[in-house]
């Protein structure tokens, strides 16, 4: 296990605990200080800790080596975690909207000077979750992140809206900072929603150029064609490259054992985890034709 991998699993171990304790207190916080907009992200903080947990577990099992029945390994058990997180964020963001909108017509007062105790505590505990959290390469641990700053932006929103409630009283503005909060969550939720769908349905990762790749297996000596190119990512991070190279004017094994090494060479200087390269003699018919 890489120091990498190792690290991002301890951020979403630290953030699960942090997230499960902090909702356990928000509860009873929530009914202490009479605030359904706490009750109601507990519940919300509720759904974040059980799929920081799920995500804990797929990338603990993300971990494991390749078996006969999953032969590239565990790898997509974490890009699972990142899809289940982000259609949990999205119905939690709904849930959130919804309240918020029953809020504006049905406003409610809750205690002020407790709201922003709870606030504060609710931005240290999410904000350093987030921070632990913020430089993770795997999709899991980004959409993971988002959880955690859409929950630093809502207790910053109930920070805000209860210091202006102990001067102004105005149940209005926390429901209008959490609506438009929620929805820029959701148009990042999205971003990464489209990226997991599309290393689901195997499409070739936006920082590879295939024609590129091409281009320069074509220049190298003794290359004649490619074809049946193939690139896509296990998780969005460890990409595969296989292809199909027919050879030309080769005059000895010799020959074909220094092409083999210079392409091994091309390919280290792009992010493939695994390739594979098929090398058809001159005389030799495709097999896949």
């Amino acid at each position: 296990m890489s120091h990498h991998h190792h690290h991002g699993q301890n951020n979403i171990k630290t953030a699960f605990f942090l997230n499960l304790g902090f909702t356990i207190l928000e509860f009873f916080g929530g009914i202490y200080v009479n605030s359904i907009a706490i009750i109601s992200d507990a519940l919300h903080d509720l759904g974040d800790s059980l799929s920081l947990g799920l995500a804990w577990y797929l990338d603990n099992k993300s971990k494991k080596s390749a078996t006969n029945t999953f032969t590239f390994g565990y790898k997509r058990f974490s890009l699972l975690g990142a899809l289940i997180n982000s259609l949990v964020l999205i119905v939690g963001s709904i849930f959130i909207i919804r309240e918020g909108g029953m809020r504006l017509f049905e406003p409610e007062f809750s205690d002020a000077k407790g709201m922003m105790v709870f606030a504060i505590i609710g931005v240290l505990v999410n904000g350093y979750a987030a921070f632990k959290l913020s430089h993770g390469k795997t999709l899991n641990e980004k959409v993971i992140s988002w959880h955690l700053i859409e929950d630093v932006l809502g207790w910053a929103a109930v920070l805000i809206a209860s210091i202006i409630m102990m001067f102004w009283e105005t149940p209005y503005l926390d429901p209008a900072l959490s609506i438009m909060i929620t929805l820029y969550i959701l148009w990042n939720v999205f971003k990464r929603l489209k990226e997991t769908l599309m290393i689901f349905l195997q499409a070739s990762p936006r920082e590879i150029d295939e024609q590129e790749i091409t281009a320069k297996l074509k220049a190298l000596p003794h290359v004649d064609s490619i074809h049946h190119v193939h690139i896509w990512s296990l998780d969005g991070e460890k990409h595969v490259f296989t292809a199909h190279i027919k050879l030309k004017e080769v005059a000895g094994f010799d020959e074909v054992l220094r092409l083999k090494k210079e392409l091994r060479t091309l390919l280290k200087g792009y992010p493939f985890s695994h390739h594979t390269i098929e090398v058809e003699l001159p005389e030799e018919i495709c097999a896949m034709d």
